[in-house]
């Protein structure tokens, strides 16, 4: 198990879960984030700036997969040492790059790129937040450049949702509903093309064994069920999953720059 120094009862949940050896954090799982790439339809050589890149997974499934030079912006200093080992191991750092910075200040990178990609970060921000960092994800698109995202999506109560996620996650996450999101790209110059909406299967065993694959999962659960701190984390998360089952989703979206905007 990873980042056995967090204070694992006032940590996010995602850091949570990535410290038991979770890699897959999105709401949709990995199902969704294939159907994402498949609508990018992604091209050799084409760039690709991915938000919060983590430890670098996603970036060097990209370069590996589809042959993208991809810059990954991450925040957390131990987060960008690590996926900086993690990019070197794969032997994929003329493809790859991470930066350490914010992502609300895109405006200091030089360049635009082909593609954007932001998985589960938009949810955490509040509706300023969202609305700037969408129009900084806009100006660092080309024209014609594709904005790709998996964010929670919720059908109902969504202050409600917001209240009782900001408490056992402790992070102020405001999933919208699917209408809201698509406005919310849009009135940033993104137009939304393709969209899907799905179920929330985050901590669902089966969906587990299927993004994780059947040993890491058996060692996921191994770390939860030890360590009594963390299985009262993921309990709590898990309990606020199963109350708001029929409100809470998963949204992907894959819009375009537009040139007339912002």
């Amino acid at each position: 198990m990873t980042n056995t120094t967090l204070n694992f009862q006032n940590t996010s949940g995602h850091e949570v879960l990535a410290a038991v050896g979770k890699k897959y954090l999105r709401p949709g799982g990995r199902i969704a984030t294939e159907q994402l790439c498949r609508w990018a339809n992604f091209q050799p050589s084409e760039t690709v700036l991915e938000l919060a890149s983590s430890f670098g997974y996603s970036a060097i499934s990209l370069a590996q997969r589809y042959g993208v030079k991809v810059v990954g912006v991450e925040k957390n200093p131990d987060s960008v040492v690590r996926a900086r080992e993690n990019v070197c191991v794969a032997g994929l750092e003329n493809q790859i790059e991470i930066i350490e910075g914010d992502i609300f200040h895109l405006d200091a990178m030089p360049g635009k790129f082909d593609y954007v990609l932001a998985e589960a970060i938009l949810t955490m921000q509040s509706p300023l937040g969202k609305a700037k960092l969408l129009a900084e994800i806009h100006n660092r698109l080309k024209p014609g450049g594709k904005f790709l995202s998996h964010e929670l999506l919720a059908n109902d109560k969504e202050e409600q949702i917001r209240a009782d996620l900001a408490r056992v996650i402790r992070v102020n996450s405001t999933p919208l509903s699917e209408a809201n999101w698509i406005a919310a790209c849009e009135t940033a110059g993104l137009k939304v093309q393709k969209h899907q909406i799905g179920s929330m299967n985050l901590l669902n065993l089966w969906r587990m064994f299927q993004d994780e694959g059947i040993f890491p999962t058996i060692q996921i659960l191994v770390n939860i069920l030890t360590h009594k701190s963390i299985r009262e984390r993921v309990l709590a998360m898990r309990h606020i999953f199963n109350k708001y089952r029929h409100e809470l989703g998963y949204i992907i979206l894959c819009a375009v720059a537009h040139t007339n905007s912002l």
